[in-house]
């Protein structure tokens, strides 16, 4: 999930602390029917990559043979059922989930975006679809749920950059009872990735994890998690986050990442990769953001120590909150440091609600590949975004991104060099 994550834990933050009152939430339960809601979001996704300069042994094809392209086309449907809670104690409810997605464009020489599951001759499936459904029960500001739902969490995210989410089953609990702390715990045993319809398909047997996010000030937020993903590593996580409005126009803001990353058991997430180092690292960003008006300005730093590159997505391809973390690549390579300056620019300023722009660079240098040491690559990634705001199309949202990555010493999986583009038309639907 490769965007600017910190807003998420500030979300986190404002949902939890919204329902501190003198009355729980369980106590305002307004009943299972009575409080539900239901939801469709469409997203209509054409995704092409250029791998260009590919060498020999580059990004292939499942039957080996060499390709230049990878573009395809979809839709995708996401509707989810969350009932209210019964009255009383301990309130009652559940959220189902129903997935789909349809091929609209693609081939067997362009295959292979992530949006479709591929068969053995290398051609993406036509349709798909996956589901699931969670109890939940809650007592007082307390939530308990069981079944397939969404993860967040720092340390466990489930990913959402292609065509459907994935799918996470497990048991979470999240607390609201303190005011300005969210506490949530989760105990994971299977996911569904976003390209695929079965349980297991990410390969994860057992992820635990426990942490929380407090509110110091209404300026100031820190966050702090511990996971365990069963024969992959244990993770620690930590976060600061500083907001401050120097005007009506004008706000500063600061965030910093870290993971703590060390291998368990078989150390699978390595050894996958060469089959001989052991995860044992640290990877850390500090991101500053400067507004005024329309205008936000953004610069990044950020460095991985000690043995290895930050390993993730078994527990969650979303589980990367850190800030050179985007389109492309992540810069997450052992012993790579990098750096980002970003520029957005929104439009309601001048008259035009709902339009936003965005340009950012990247670049990384001392990248342990392997093969190098020096290890350099650069990401350019531009985006416009316009939602419409009323009418029979109201939140209908229209993307365009557009990414160009290079390396020399092929950082990023031996992919050395591509031009990535998607747009994205996306329109949520609510029924209840």
């Amino acid at each position: 999930m490769r965007v600017m994550k910190w807003s998420m834990i500030a979300l986190a933050v404002s949902a939890g602390t919204s329902q501190f009152a003198m009355a729980s939430a369980q106590d305002d339960a307004k009943g299972f029917v009575e409080d539900s809601t239901f939801g469709i979001n469409t997203r209509a996704l054409y995704f092409s990559r250029d791998f260009r300069n590919e060498p020999a042994n580059g990004y292939t094809i499942v039957n080996g043979k060499r390709k230049s392209r990878a573009e395809e086309t979809g839709l995708g449907f996401n509707a989810l059922y969350q009932s209210g809670f019964t009255q009383g104690t301990v309130g009652f409810g559940i959220d189902l989930i129903a997935l789909g997605g349809v091929k609209l464009d693609s081939g067997k020489g362009r295959s292979g975006t992530g949006l479709f599951p591929t068969g053995s001759d290398g051609r993406s499936q036509d349709d798909y679809s996956k589901g699931g459904g969670a109890v939940k029960f809650r007592i007082s500001d307390t939530v308990l749920k069981i079944g397939d739902q969404y993860t967040t969490a720092p340390v466990f995210a489930s990913d959402d950059s292609r065509l459907l989410p994935e799918l996470p089953q497990g048991i979470s609990i999240t607390s609201n009872e303190i005011k300005g702390l969210k506490l949530e715990g989760g105990h994971f045993t299977s996911s569904v990735a976003q390209s695929q319809t079965y349980h297991d398909s990410l390969g994860l047997t057992k992820t635990d994890f426990v942490g929380g996010v407090y509110s110091f000030t209404p300026e100031f937020t820190g966050s702090l998690y511990y996971a365990k993903t069963e024969d992959y590593f244990r993770k620690y996580y930590g976060n600061l986050n500083w907001t401050h409005a120097l005007s009506d126009d004008q706000s500063f803001a600061i965030d910093f990442n870290i993971y703590d990353t060390k291998s368990d058991g078989a150390g699978l997430q390595r050894a996958e990769k060469d089959g001989t180092t052991k995860l044992d690292n640290r990877a850390f960003s500090l991101q500053g953001a400067y507004t005024i008006g329309a205008h936000t300005f953004t610069l990044a730093a950020q460095k991985v120590t000690g043995d290895g590159d930050y390993g993730y997505g078994v527990d969650g391809g979303g589980t990367i909150f850190l800030a050179n973390s985007i389109a492309r690549s992540d810069f997450n390579a052992e012993g790579e440091k990098s750096y980002q300056a970003r520029y957005d620019i929104n439009m309601a300023t001048f008259g035009i609600p709902g339009l936003s722009f965005m340009t950012r660079y990247v670049t990384g240098s001392g990248a342990n590949t392997g093969t190098t040491s020096n290890g350099k690559e650069w990401e350019r990634d531009i985006e416009a975004k316009y939602v419409i705001q009323s009418g029979p199309a109201k939140d209908l949202s229209l993307r365009v991104r557009q990414a160009t990555y290079r390396s020399s010493d092929g950082v990023y999986y031996g992919s050395p060099s591509l031009d990535e583009l998607r747009l994205i038309a996306q329109y949520p639907l609510n029924i209840l």
